[in-house]
């Protein structure tokens, strides 16, 4: 039955397609990146970015070479597309991709993540073997077909994103609409939708839509009756999503996948027509069966339980932070914060205050004001930076923050130093600070 199930062969035009879409995007997205500025306000101004805790190593390619480096990314993309020493291609680009992933959370976006998953599931498949330079210069590597697994694997995958996008919405401040309206006051000036976007309707539109479409598209573009209309429905979604919250990429390659929900031989008759179209469903057993069953069941059990972490971890990780990532939880509240860092010399016991502007850019202030793990972060870079100079330190940090416009609280424990603590990955960290501490902390 296993084997049936995921080894029977079908048609390969939509993966084909798919990695043709797919090429033309990662290129955009990196070549785009250097046109909009992105790489110079993320990547080349910083004296340093706040990389994902353990990854300090990589700070080596903070600096003007990453506009080289972008561009040789999105180098990679345009061979992917061509199918062009695509294993290779596509491999430099899954790696150099999740380098700047690491690299930086200023920026952070769950989409940049998702990008990471889809890079190496592109990366496995056979995605090259027809209309594609190398199937052009080896023959030998040309087919029709693929096995059924790759079409199960990518609709698995995008069912547990979207899934976990919609069931965390499922909150107070999501479903009384208050979100909606925070995310609406900064497009207030677009052209044409401007006013329409705050308005009231607007907001429960977005709200609903926002919830009922991330936990039922994949479900309805599997039901035959309903792929059509969802497709058309979902058209107009991410090209609003595309206008209004301007994500790059991703409306996009949401519309690509739509490939995979498509009978194949609809996908063949509309894009690949010259190509013969394969209806044998042969099962073929691969060299790597033995393999694969505990490399998908690892796989998804990652993806089904990462995003679920914040539930073991003290405290509500809309304010905590921690368990936030990886969890597919997006566009979901408002943080502001009012933040200082006050060093205290441990021999002399003299006391400063630190101005954030000589160390860090206007983006990275307000990541390092909202951002428990980012503060300890500059806390470590302070203390590392005067014991250079050879005097040590403590840093304290007054931290107020506020959540989806409410009051102002106590995020960190302004009695803690910061540049003695430890940081714990995987648990709460104590001297984080939740609500009902605060209370006791002004006591």
């Amino acid at each position: 039955m296993i084997d049936k199930w995921f080894f029977k062969q079908v048609d390969n035009s939509a993966l084909i397609v798919f990695r043709i879409f797919f090429g033309i995007l990662i290129t955009l997205e990196a070549w785009g990146a250097i046109a909009s500025g992105w790489v110079r306000r993320t990547l080349v101004e910083p004296q340093q970015t706040f990389n994902f805790i353990g990854f300090d190593f990589l700070q080596i390619f903070v600096g003007p070479q990453m506009y080289i480096f972008y561009a040789v990314l999105g180098l990679f993309g345009v061979f992917v597309m061509l199918g062009y020493r695509y294993k290779f291609s596509m491999a430099m680009y899954t790696v150099m991709w999740t380098i700047t992933y690491l690299l930086q959370k200023s920026s952070y976006n769950n989409h940049y993540y998702l990008l990471i998953l889809i890079c190496i599931f592109m990366l496995i498949v056979p995605a090259h073997r027809y209309f594609s330079l190398d199937a052009k210069r080896q023959p030998s590597l040309k087919a029709i077909s693929c096995p059924n697994w790759i079409y199960i694997f990518i609709i698995l995958q995008l069912f547990i994103v979207y899934t976990y996008a919609s069931v965390a919405k499922w909150y107070p401040d999501w479903l009384d609409f208050s979100v909606a309206k925070m995310l609406m006051q900064s497009r207030a000036d677009y052209w044409l939708v401007g006013d329409l976007l705050q308005q009231h309707w607007a907001h429960v539109i977005i709200t609903y839509f926002g919830i009922l479409f991330d936990l039922l598209v994949v479900p309805l573009l599997l039901w035959k009756p309903t792929r059509k209309p969802i497709f058309i429905f979902g058209i107009f979604f991410h090209l609003f999503n595309s206008i209004v919250f301007q994500i790059g990429i991703f409306p996009y390659l949401s519309l690509a996948f739509c490939l995979f929900f498509f009978p194949v031989k609809t996908i063949h008759k509309n894009f690949l027509r010259r190509k013969p179209f394969y209806d044998k469903n042969e099962i073929i057993i691969p060299n790597y069966k033995p393999y694969f069953i505990p490399f998908v069941v690892a796989w998804f059990i990652i993806q089904v339980t990462l995003p679920l972490r914040h539930w073991l971890i003290k405290g509500d990780v809309l304010w905590t932070e921690e368990g936030h990532r990886l969890s597919w939880r997006m566009m979901l509240r408002s943080k502001s914060g009012i933040t200082s860092f006050r060093i205290v010399d441990k021999e002399t016991g003299k006391e400063t205050y630190v101005n954030r502007n000589d160390y860090l850019t206007n983006k990275q202030i307000r990541t390092v004001s909202t951002k428990p793990d980012c503060m300890w972060q500059f806390a470590q870079r302070l203390k590392k930076e005067y014991a250079e100079q050879g005097k040590a330190i403590e840093v304290y940090v007054n931290a107020r923050v506020s959540v989806n416009q409410k009051p102002h609280q106590q995020l960190i424990d302004p009695k803690v130093d910061l540049a003695a603590a430890e940081w714990n990955y995987f648990w709460h960290n104590n001297w984080v600070l939740l609500p009902e501490e605060e209370k006791e902390v002004k006591k």
